[in-house]
C-alpha cells in the first residue's frame, strides 16, 4: 500500500517539495540580507531599536494565515501566489533574525571592544574583523530559528495558490486521508530537521576555534554556501523562465479542485496555451478578487452564490433570472464573463449523521428545527456571514443551536463523524456525504436559491486569448449531478489523484475530443 502510494503520488511529492524549498530558501535570504544590517543598525542607532524590534515583534504576533489574507488586496507585493506567500514568509523571518544579530554583537566582550579601539581600530574594523565573527554563533542561532518557522508557516501558503507541501496537507484534511495529510506533513519535519541540522553544522564550522582549522571550516562553508545558492537559483531559473501563460484558480474544497483542474485540461488539450494551477485558493471572496485584479483567468462559480454574496442580492428561486442578472451585472460591475452553466447544481446541505436522522425519523429542515437546541453546528465562515447563509436559514426554519463552532470546510466532515458537531452545512454533491452514511435535509420551504456551476473568466484576458472562450463553452451541460458526486466520491474516498479522474472524465466524454 505505502509502495502504491509514493509510485502515484512520488513525483507530485517532489514537485511541491521543491516549490517549498524555493519559498523558503527565498524568503530566509531576503530576511538575512535585510534582517542582519539592522540588527547591526540597531547596535549603533539605539533610538531606532525599539521601533524596528518591536514593528518585527508584531509582525510575529499576527496570525499566519492572517497575514497571507491580509497581503491578497495589496499591489504589487500582494494578491496570490508565490510573491506575497514569499513577502510573508520574510516577514516572519525578521525578528529572530534581527534579534539574535543584535544581541550577538551586543554580548560581546566590552574590554575585547576596548583592545580593538586601542589598537586603533575603525567602527567598520571593529564591526567586521570583531564582533560580527564573536557573534557568528548567535547569527546563525537567529537564522536557524527563522529557517525552522518558515518551513513549517510554508504550508499554509498552499491556500493562495503558492504551492509547496501544504497541498496534500490541505487535501488530506479536505478529503479525511491521513496519507496525504503525512506526504504533506512528514516531508515538511524532514525538511526542517534537515535545515536545522546543516545550519547547525555551518556554525559549528563558522565558529571553530583555531587558525588552521578556521581556515579549512571557513573554506567547507563557503563551498556549502555556494551550492546552496546554485541549487536555489536552479529552482528560481526553472520557476521564473518558464512562465505560465494564464492561471486558472479554485476555491477550497474537493469539487472546486476538480473543476478548476477540468478548465485547465480542456485550456491545454484545445489550445496552445500553458496554465498554472493556482487551485486550493480560498474562499469565493479570494477568488473573485483575483479574478478581477486579472491574478487569475478564470474559475468555476455557483449562481446563487454570485447573486447573494457578491452581489448581495436577496435570494429567489427562479434559475433562470439569477443567471440572466448574474451575468449582466459582472459584466457590468466587473468586467468579468459568465459562461454558460455546466450542467449541475450544488447546492448547500444541511446534513445530519444517518443514525440520528433514523433514529429521530426526521427528513427535511422543518422535521429537525424542534432537535436543534440540543444540537451543536459546525459551519465555515463564508456560510455564517452570506445573504443565503445561517441567518436567513435560522429565521425561515426557526433553528437554534445550543452552540456553533465556526469551522474550516476542511475539518467539518471529520468533526461530524466523530461527534464533535451534530449539523453542518455543506455541499450537495460531496463525494463523503454517501461513504459516511450521512444524510441531507430536504429544504422544504426552499430558502435557497439555484447554485448552478458556470465558468467565469476575466473579460481582458478572454480579449488577449479568444481560443479560450471556444475551449470553454465545449464545456456546456456537460456535467450532471451524478458524475460530479461521482468525480467527488473518487477524490475523496478513493484517494484517487484529482488530474487522474479528470482525465478519465474527459476521455469519456466524445465532444471533447
Amino acid at each position: 500500500m505505502k509502495d502504491f502510494f509514493l509510485i502515484k503520488y512520488g513525483p507530485e511529492i517532489l514537485q511541491h517539495t521543491l516549490e517549498h524549498l524555493f519559498l523558503v530558501g527565498i524568503a530566509i535570504g531576503i530576511a538575512i540580507l535585510v534582517g542582519i544590517p539592522l540588527g547591526i543598525l540597531i547596535t549603533r542607532k539605539t533610538k531606532l531599536r525599539q521601533i524596528i524590534l518591536g514593528i518585527a515583534n508584531v509582525l510575529q504576533t499576527i496570525p499566519s494565515l492572517a497575514l497571507f489574507g491580509l497581503l491578497i488586496p495589496v499591489p504589487i507585493i500582494g494578491g496570490i501566489g508565490v510573491v506575497p506567500a514569499i513577502v510573508a514568509l520574510t516577514l516572519y523571518s525578521f525578528l529572530p533574525v534581527i534579534r539574535n544579530t543584535y544581541t550577538g554583537i551586543i554580548g560581546v566582550d566590552p574590554a575585547i571592544r576596548e583592545a580593538g579601539k586601542g589598537m586603533g581600530m575603525t567602527d567598520r574594523q571593529l564591526l567586521f574583523q570583531v564582533e560580527i565573527p564573536l557573534a557568528m554563533g548567535v547569527i546563525l542561532a537567529g537564522v536557524r530559528v527563522a529557517t525552522v518557522i518558515a518551513i513549517g508557516i510554508a504550508t499554509i501558503a498552499a491556500a493562495i495558490g503558492a504551492g509547496g507541501l501544504g497541498v496534500f496537507i490541505f487535501r488530506g484534511i479536505a478529503t479525511v486521508n491521513n496519507q496525504l495529510i503525512l506526504a504533506g506533513a512528514v516531508p515538511s519535519a524532514f525538511i526542517a530537521l534537515g535545515a536545522d541540522f546543516a545550519l547547525g553544522w555551518l556554525e559549528k564550522q563558522l565558529t571553530q576555534q583555531g587558525e588552521k582549522k578556521s581556515v579549512i571550516n571557513r573554506t567547507f562553508a563557503i563551498i556549502l554556501s555556494i551550492f546552496t545558492l546554485l541549487f536555489a537559483g536552479l529552482i528560481a531559473f526553472n520557476y521564473w523562465q518558464t512562465p505560465p501563460t494564464i492561471v486558472i484558480g479554485s476555491k477550497n474544497f474537493t469539487e472546486q479542485v476538480i473543476l478548476g483542474e477540468l478548465l485547465a485540461q480542456q485550456i491545454e488539450s484545445h489550445t496552445k496555451l500553458k496554465v498554472d494551477r493556482r487551485l486550493n485558493l480560498g474562499g469565493t471572496f479570494i477568488c473573485h478578487e483575483a479574478l478581477k485584479a486579472g491574478q487569475i483567468a478564470g474559475y468555476v462559480e455557483y449562481t446563487g452564490t454570485s447573486f447573494t454574496a457578491i452581489l448581495k442580492q436577496k435570494p429567489i428561486s427562479n434559475a433562470q433570472i439569477v443567471y440572466d442578472k448574474v451575468k449582466q451585472e459582472y459584466g457590468q460591475k466587473f468586467k468579468l464573463e459568465v459562461m454558460q452553466p455546466l450542467g449541475f447544481e450544488s447546492t448547500f446541505a444541511m446534513i445530519v449523521r444517518g443514525e440520528d436522522a433514523q433514529r429521530l425519523q426526521i427528513k427535511t429542515l422543518s422535521e429537525a428545527a424542534k432537535y436543534t437546541p440540543q444540537w451543536q453546528a459546525g459551519f465555515g465562515q463564508e456560510f455564517l456571514e452570506r445573504a443565503d447563509g445561517y441567518s436567513g436559514l435560522a429565521k425561515t426554519y426557526g433553528l437554534k443551536f445550543a452552540n456553533i463552532k465556526q469551522m474550516e470546510l476542511t475539518l467539518i466532515y471529520q468533526a461530524l463523524k466523530e461527534k464533535k458537531v451534530d449539523f453542518i452545512a455543506a455541499s450537495s454533491t460531496d463525494g463523503l456525504i454517501p461513504v459516511l452514511n450521512l444524510v441531507i435535509l430536504a429544504d422544504d420551504k426552499q430558502y435557497f436559491p439555484p447554485y448552478e456551476a458556470f465558468p467565469v473568466f476575466n473579460q481582458a484576458i478572454l480579449k488577449k486569448y479568444p481560443e479560450l472562450r471556444t475551449a470553454i463553452n465545449q464545456l456546456t451541460g456537460l456535467i450532471s449531478t451524478k458524475e460530479m458526486q461521482q468525480m467527488n466520491y473518487q477524490v475523496d474516498n478513493q484517494s484517487r489523484p484529482v488530474e487522474e479522474v479528470v482525465r478519465e472524465f474527459i476521455k469519456s466524454k466524445p465532444q471533447l475530443s
